[in-house]
């Protein structure tokens, strides 16, 4: 029983919530003034933006649907043409599959390029490629998007009449060049590294007490895989065409996208506006770039000549077709033809981390 002038402690803790009561409906007022006044200052905005949404052209906007369409069909042809090259046969069909999956999976998931890198890895051995042969794949296929991706954003600096820096794109142009030349160099020629692998591994074993034949045999094998690629100069011409399709499809379905919304952009703003959200939406912040790369494309879009209701419009347009309409199709293309593999995922998981292993 409380002694009389003491006051117990959940009546004290009672008396100290109730003395700060108003506090909550102060906020809570001051929450609901400072919607209305947010919503008084966009709402003009916010109208136009309504306004160049209900007046949409479906007809530009089919012919976006049909961009982004092409755009996926021009990346298959980059991975179908390099897995030829190596002698891996697989319909367009099959490619274009695991390119809708893939990029599902990039989009959506946490670390999703680690998850698409892993899936499209694992379905090319599938089709017979050798693990250095799907790595090798991968690769290129990255360094020839990226250099399509450069081509572009320089040529819109270029039109749009920016300063680019002679130097910076040289610098740039000739290192994604020599990349691209060394892989395939070291692909058609493995034998020219094969004295280089030797020396490395004797004066490592040597450092690690190891037996001097230690990983000989292991790199004799992936210089054999290696030796199955033959990227002949069509090839790459023919890699680096699909490539451009792929970037220049994608940008029509931006363009597109502002078009049917009435929108009308310059051509150097256009090629702008997609290499920086291209470049933006790379950097894993957000599944599929959300929240990042929608400010940078109003705002190129209005540096190239939109209204800021045009440009959100277009963007909101671009980013349905090109990224909710994408995963989910990519979902469905991976719920149709692949969610019954995982037995043979994890045969090749197994061989994998066998093949990982010291002195396989």
């Amino acid at each position: 029983m409380a002694q009389p002038g003491n006051t117990p402690p959940k009546a004290a803790s009672g008396r100290v919530r109730g003395r700060f009561w108003w506090l909550k409906i102060v906020l809570g007022f001051a929450l609901v003034a400072l919607l209305i006044v947010e919503g008084t200052i966009l709402w003009p905005r916010l109208n136009e933006y309504w306004q160049a949404l209900t007046e949409i052209h479906w007809g530009w906007v089919a012919a976006c649907l049909a961009a982004q369409a092409v755009s996926l069909s021009g990346y298959a042809s980059v991975q179908q043409r390099l897995l030829n090259a190596a002698g891996v046969v697989a319909g367009h069909v099959k490619n274009l599959s695991v390119i809708y999956a893939s990029t599902a999976m990039a989009l959506t998931l946490p670390a999703g390029q680690v998850f698409s890198t892993a899936f499209t890895y694992k379905q090319t051995r599938k089709w017979g490629a050798t693990p250095v042969v799907a790595s090798w794949q991968l690769a290129m296929c990255g360094v020839i998007a990226a250099a399509t991706l450069a081509i572009l954003g320089a040529t819109g600096a270029v039109a749009f009449g920016t300063k680019v820096s002679p130097v910076t794109l040289t610098i740039s142009i000739v290192g994604m060049a020599a990349l691209f030349l060394g892989l395939r160099y070291i692909a058609q020629n493995p034998g020219s590294i094969e004295r280089i692998g030797h020396r490395v591994l004797a004066r490592y074993n040597n450092f690690r007490d190891n037996s001097a034949d230690r990983g000989v045999a292991r790199w004799s094998e992936i210089l054999k895989q290696l030796d199955a690629v033959e990227l002949s100069r069509t090839d790459t011409a023919i890699a680096f065409g699909w490539s451009t399709v792929h970037r220049v499809a994608d940008v029509l379905c931006l363009g597109f996208a502002c078009w049917a919304v009435g929108a009308d952009p310059s051509f150097a703003g256009l090629l702008i506006a997609f290499t920086a959200a291209k470049a933006v939406g790379s950097i894993p912040l957000m599944p599929g770039g959300l929240g990042v790369v929608e400010p940078v494309l109003v705002t190129a879009l209005i540096m190239a000549g939109s209204s800021w209701a045009q440009a959100a419009a277009a963007v909101f347009v671009y980013r349905i077709v090109s990224l909710v309409l994408v995963v989910l199709a990519g979902w469905l293309v991976f719920l149709v033809s692949f969610r019954a593999t995982h037995h043979d995922d994890l045969d090749i998981d197994v061989e994998f981390e066998r093949r990982e292993q010291p002195g396989v």
